[in-house]
This record gives structure tokens, sequence and C-alpha cells, in this order.
């Protein structure tokens, strides 16, 4: 669209309705402020194809239905025209929030949405802040630019790296598209006042988002290099909504620095010595199939996991390169069903002895064996899952490093100093190995923000598939050096004849047998979250799978029990007088409200299979059992 076209859709009225449809005067109003509202920011929108998106939306958003040759036509032109209004609305409903996640948003034009207007202010607005934070300070602030391959990301990071450079800060810009752990570790090993992360992680391929850490002066102790938490968060956002339009915001136009690829092998060699030593013929012999999901981590992480002794490693051929309209899966989320099925295909034709999926940022990691209890669960005679092959999930690979990370601590003469340490939705499991190993233990909100941050942690995990094994180089989940640690681990079992089940059953041994599950619903009514979790406070269910609820604790009023003291959270834990847990809370980063399972099964320390199959049997049966009470309690569809 020329400057003349977007003069002319400036230049419009608000449309004219019929007669017998004209809107109110609060409803022509409201109309008119939106109509100011658009305009202003496309006249400021410094990307043209943001900026002609929402003129053509402004243009039907004024069509006159009366104009049309029928009614026929007219009823379209003025569903047309609702639909516009709508959209309009939605996209200038409020400055897209910027919170302890960052900014994560669906990319189009309006304050509401990711754009380069959006982040043109954001950065603005964390570049007020760090020179406010370090005032006076010499030298200037120092940060750390990285992005993935997702549309966009790339000229998002760049606009960053304009808007600071502008301002004095040092800005140090990632060579490429990376993973997520390599702008984390970069954050520490540059001793960075703060880093930046252009990435959505694993949502749809319509979404970007901007991750920030603190660290260097900023932020110091265990904190130092972890993603923020409040209230700085509450301190980038005011600063962000001070800064009054994108024309206002200085940009330079060069003088920031573009490391080059050493940044990347001094990851690599970092991650892929989190498991020194082991059996070189053991680990050559590990078959390995993994899946980046289309995304940034498949060549880095192949090359840390042949660093490490694992050469063995194919990648899905058909996920294998970075594409940020993810082709091949409905969801780039290896938690999704049918997101690890080309994976989990390979395997089971290559005879496979393990699969590993990344997320499409590579901070997550995805664990698929070869199970002989999932015969039981199988999906089809020609399905991998009819071989056997399940997916992990993030509480037993959780507990399985958890293990191993408590045996490291113990045989490396530190287990007085260690912390193992998960969120409050993750199985409890991980607390049981703490204190059978003599280790600390802490119990954290959710979201490795908070992980990142316990004192003397050696390894921290949550359910959602985040595992942080090398806390020194990298303060944030890492998908790739979690990869090293599982193939290390099960080299060594299976050079004993093992697997990691068997290591598994072995902590239900001495553990009692944790099983955990999910009830989600996802709500295009935002609304609906804040009435759902309502409805539980207030009447919250007698009995979950027949035992009677024992505990009934709101945590948007802080706990200070003998779990450990927590900030307030938005969430709902319920105990029952058998063990089984629950704890609802509406999602960080997606519209859901989730509830978190944990049933526990007593097992026999001496316990042999058949038993364990019983355990695993009652675990199953006990958690849908629970599931359909949830479902019920949430005023959920039972189905």
């Amino acid at each position: 669209m020329s400057s003349s076209d977007h003069d002319d859709v400036l230049r419009g009225d608000a449309p004219a309705a019929p007669a017998d449809d004209r809107p109110g005067t609060d409803e022509h109003d409201a109309w008119t402020r939106l109509v100011e509202e658009v305009e202003a920011w496309i006249a400021d929108d410094p990307d043209p194809q943001t900026a002609d998106e929402l003129a053509d939306l402004l243009r039907t958003a004024r069509e006159d239905p009366r104009s049309a040759a029928t009614e026929t036509a007219a009823d379209l032109v003025r569903a047309d025209a609702e639909a516009a209004r709508t959209e309009l609305a939605d996209r200038f409903s409020g400055l897209l929030q910027f919170g302890t996640a960052g900014l994560r948003g669906e990319l189009a034009g309006g304050p509401h949405r990711m754009n380069r207007a959006v982040v043109i202010r954001a950065a603005a607005g964390l570049a007020d802040f760090l020179v406010g934070e370090l005032e006076g300070a010499s030298p200037a602030p120092r940060v750390v630019v990285g992005y993935d391959a997702r549309h966009n990301s790339h000229r998002f990071a760049l606009d960053t790296a304009e808007v600071m450079t502008a301002v004095g800060i040092e800005v140090l810009l990632l060579p490429r598209p990376l993973p997520t752990p390599v702008l984390a570790s970069a954050v520490r090993r540059f001793d960075a006042d703060a880093g930046v992360m252009v990435t959505a992680s694993h949502n749809p391929p319509r979404d970007n988002g901007y991750k920030v850490y603190l660290g260097g002066r900023v932020v110091t102790g265990a904190g130092q290099g972890a993603q923020i938490v409040p209230p700085a968060d509450a301190a980038i956002a005011a600063a962000i909504a001070r800064v009054r339009s994108v024309a206002s915001v200085p940009r330079a136009a060069s003088g920031w620095t573009t490391l080059g690829e050493d940044v990347v092998d001094a990851y690599v060699a970092d991650a892929a010595a989190v498991a020194p030593g082991g059996d070189p013929a053991g680990r050559e012999r590990l078959k390995v199939v993994l899946t980046p999901l289309h995304g940034v981590g498949g060549a880095v992480a192949v090359d840390v996991l042949a660093r490490a002794g694992f050469p063995d490693v194919t990648l899905v051929p058909e996920q294998a390169e970075p594409d940020p309209d993810f082709p091949t899966v409905a969801f780039p989320n290896p938690e999704e069903p049918g997101a690890t099925d080309l994976a989990l295909a390979l395997a089971a034709a290559t005879r496979a002895d393990l699969v590993v999926a990344v997320d499409p940022d590579a901070d997550r990691c995805a664990v698929a064996v070869r199970d002989r209890r999932a015969h039981v669960r199988s999906l089809g005679p020609e399905t991998p899952q009819a071989d056997g092959w399940r997916m992990l999930t993030g509480d037993e690979v959780g507990a399985l490093l958890g293990a191993d990370a408590a045996a490291r601590a113990r045989d490396g003469g530190a287990a007085d100093d260690a912390t193992l340490a998960c969120s409050i939705v993750s199985s409890r499991l991980l607390a049981a190995v703490a204190r059978d190993a003599g280790l600390r233990f802490a119990s954290t909100l959710t979201g490795f923000k908070w992980i990142s941050r316990a004192e003397g942690l050696v390894f921290g995990y949550e359910e959602a598939l985040g595992y942080c094994v090398d806390p020194a180089h990298v303060r944030d989940k890492d998908g790739i050096s979690a990869a090293v640690r599982v193939c290390d681990l099960a080299a060594r079992l299976t050079a004993e004849g093992r697997t990691l089940v068997d290591a598994l059953d072995d902590l239900a041994r001495a553990h009692g047998l944790h099983a955990t599950s999910q009830v989600s619903a996802r709500f295009s009514d935002l609304s609906r979250i804040g009435a759902t979790m309502t409805t539980l406070r207030e009447a919250p269910p007698a009995t979950l799978a027949g035992s009677p609820v024992t505990e009934v604790v709101d945590l948007a009023a802080g706990t200070d029990d003998e779990r450990g003291g927590l900030p307030p959270t938005d969430g709902i834990r319920l105990l029952t007088s058998d063990g089984t847990r629950v704890v609802v809370r509406p999602s960080g980063t997606e519209p859901k409200v989730k509830a978190y399972l944990e049933v526990i099964v007593p097992v026999p320390h001496d316990a042999d299979r058949e038993t364990l199959d019983a355990a695993h049997g009652s675990a199953r049966e006990r958690l849908a059992h629970v599931a359909h009470d949830v479902r019920a309690a949430l005023g959920l569809d039972a189905a």
C-alpha cells in the first residue's frame, strides 16, 4: 500500500451505519476512539507490512453496507466490517503484557500483538531499566542478544541491537539462529548485565516472543544469568509503558558486535562435558534418533552428542532443518500428541535404543524408550507404540536425572552443599531422592526463573520437559545438555544389560511408584480461566478417586509449611488421605487451566516384575479416576 493509500485510510470517517442499524452514542464514541488509536499506531509503525495490514483492516471496518448492490452483498459487507472491528478491538485492547515470561504473542500489527513496533518499545524500556539500574557505573551495560529461526526473529533481534546501541549499551549479537541455551550460557560467559532471546519456544508458528535474562551487575548470587522475576518485570514493564512512540526511540545503524562461532564452540564444549568419562565403547554403541521439530537445535545437539562420545545419532530428516512453519506437526511441542510420531517411527524402523526430541528453541527435552509394559496400551499392530515405544513423562526423566545428579554429588563429596529442586507441580519423587541421598531439596514456583535460583543447585526440573543439569554455565533449562546426561545414563545401563525403564523400577522400589498425569482445558474466552479457578476455590471436591480430601491450600495466599514457604501464586493444591495430590493453576504461557495429578502406590523393596506391573496398573486406574473427578470439579466435560 502506498503512502497516499494510507492517507486515504487515515482521512476516513467512522463508517456510516444504516438508519435502522446506527450505533448508539457510547458505541460510536468508542469506535471513534479506536479509529484514532489505530490511525496513530499506523502512522508510527516502522514496518510497512504490519502498517498495511492494519490499514486494510481499518478500510474493511469502514465499509458501508448501504453501498452494496444487493441485500445479500450488504450482509457480506456488514459481516466483514463487524469481523474487522472485532479484530481491531482485540489488537488494540492494550499493549502486549510484559511479565516474567517477557513477551509472547501472535505475529501481527497492533499493540496487543508481536511486531516491530512492540519489540522496539520493549527494547527501549529494557534499555532504560538497565541504564537506570547501573546509573553512574562503568563500563556501560552489556547485553547479549540471540534469536531463533521463527518468522521475524532476526529482525526483532536487530531492532533490539539498534535501540540499545543508540543509548550507549554494549550489544553482543549471536552470529546466527541458535538455541536458547546458547544465549543463556553467553549471558554468564560474558558477564552480561542482561540477555534477550527472541523466541516463542514451542508455541504455534504464528507466534513469537521475547525472553529477558538479568545478570552481571544487575542480578548477583544464585539468580545471576536467570530469567527475570519480580520486581524487575514490573519495573521493565513500567519503563516500556513510558515510551511515547516508536518515532521517539533512537536507533543506531551500526555499532554492535556480532559474535563469532567461538561462542557456539564454547557452549558445545560445556554441554558435552556434563557427562565426563564413561565407557567410550558403550557410548559408541548407543543408537539415538533425534528430532529438533523444525527448530534450531538439531545441528548443535548432534555436535554436542558427538563431542560427548555419542556418534550414532540420526536426525529425523523431515524435521532436521529449521522451518518457521513447522510443516510436519500440528503443534511444535514434544508434549503434544503426534509431535514425535516421525521420530518414533524412525526409531522402530532402525531398532534405535533411544529417542530424543528437543523443542524448537532446544531448551526442553523429551525422551522415548521401549517399555515392555507399553504393549498393553499400544495403538495398533503397525505403530511404534505396538513395538513398545513410549514417551517418558517429564517427571520420569526428572527423577532419573535427579537420582543421577544426587549420585554424582554424593560420589564427589559435595552432598552437604548440593540442592535438588523442582516446581510445585512436579512429582514429589525428587524430594524423596534428595532426602535419601542426604541432599537439600527446594520446591519452587513454576518456571525456571524460580528453579534456577535455588541455592546450591546441582539439578532442577519441571514436569514440562525442562531440566537444568549444568547450572554453572546455563542458569535455565537446557534440552541439549539434558540429552547428554540421558544418553550417558542409558549407555551405562545398557552396558549392565539394563534400561532406563529398569532404573525407574529401582526408584519405585526405593520410594514407591509415583505416577503423574494432567488434565487441561484450553479457553478461547480468557474470562473463563478466572471463573474456573473461582469455582474450584468456592467448591473444592470432597473426595478424589474415593479418598477424602484432607487439605485444600489456596496458593494465592502463599504457603509456609513443611514443604517450604512459597510466595503467592494463582493456584490450588489438594491432598487426600491416601497421598494423592492435585495442583490446579492457570498456564503461564497458554490460555489454559492445568491440573497436575499425582498418585503414589506403595511398592515392596524386593518387588518383582509382576508386582511392579500390578502397581503400574493400579496407578493408571487411580489416575483415570482422579482425572474424572477433577474434570467434574472444574466444570469440564468428563468425557
